[in-house]
């Protein structure tokens, strides 16, 4: 086959893809779609998570506040009675 059988062909095939372009965006229109809800529910979802985390984590701090006050103060009598070299 010649050069310009291919580029007649590519050319043919170039005007076919042109007009068939807005049937074959539909599918690519409601994938978008399809990713876009699921986006969206999955923001949601990990927003609610935040929130929750969030809601723990206050209402438990009476406990882990004291602990990692007392953590950091035992780190601070260790790290002041070393022995520098």
């Amino acid at each position: 086959m010649n050069t310009f059988l291919k580029v007649l062909i590519l050319a043919v095939l170039a005007l076919v893809v042109i007009k068939l372009a807005p049937l074959l965006m539909i599918p690519a229109l409601i994938a978008f779609l399809a990713l876009l809800v699921a986006g969206v529910a999955l923001a949601g979802g990990l927003t609610l998570l935040l929130i929750v985390t969030l809601a723990v984590l206050a209402a438990l701090s009476p406990l882990w506040l004291p602990v990692l006050a007392l953590i950091g103060f035992i780190a601070l009598i260790r790290r002041a009675s070393r022995k520098t070299a």
